[in-house]
């Protein structure tokens, strides 16, 4: 009785933890000037996360966490200089813009994919301790586990090979939980 109360009580603890992913991706992903945030906004939104885990991931493999946003902004200039457009390196990308009202859990595709894996990796620990919340290197891993995208792009941009990430954001989940008890 006493594990299926905690397992609740993390779930509901979860549900926050996403809402405020997804929220705070969302306002990444209208700074860009897009209705819907895509994975590499819900990455953002992880390295934004109180747990600290994400960053602390991406510090482990000496890639910075400061350089993502700048290395999507980089995706985008390069997918428009494929298509014949060139934007220059100081144009501002983020420019802020409002929040779109009404549609706080619309994703692209991306976000969606992203989210599916995520769901996936927290169940797994869960199912070996079910202390494990959902933590920023969880975001980390389902966002490494995509071979194609604008989030998995800009993190091979700033050094950071998916496999590596993955090991290290698993390093720091299990560190996290050591130092939970």
């Amino acid at each position: 009785m006493f594990t299926f109360v905690r397992l609740v009580r993390q779930r509901i603890r979860d549900m926050g933890t996403i809402k405020a992913l997804l929220l705070t991706a969302e306002r990444y992903a209208n700074a860009d000037g897009q209705k819907e945030p895509g994975a590499e906004h819900v990455v953002l939104s992880a390295l934004a996360l109180p747990d600290g885990t994400a960053r602390k991931a991406l510090h482990r493999i000496q890639a910075d966490p400061e350089r993502f946003q700048d290395a999507i902004a980089q995706q985008y200039r390069d997918a428009l200089e494929n298509l014949g457009i060139n934007a220059p390196h100081d144009a501002d990308l983020n420019e802020a813009r409002p929040l779109s009202p009404g549609k706080a859990y619309r994703v692209q595709a991306s976000a969606q994919a992203l989210m599916e894996r995520l769901r996936t990796i927290v169940e797994n620990d869960q199912r070996q301790d079910v202390r494990c919340p959902l933590l920023s290197a969880h975001v980390l891993q389902a966002a490494c586990a995509a071979e194609f995208g604008v989030a998995v792009r800009a993190l091979r941009v700033m050094g950071a090979a998916p496999a590596d990430l993955i090991e290290a954001a698993k390093t720091e989940v299990t560190e996290y939980l050591a130092h939970q008890r």
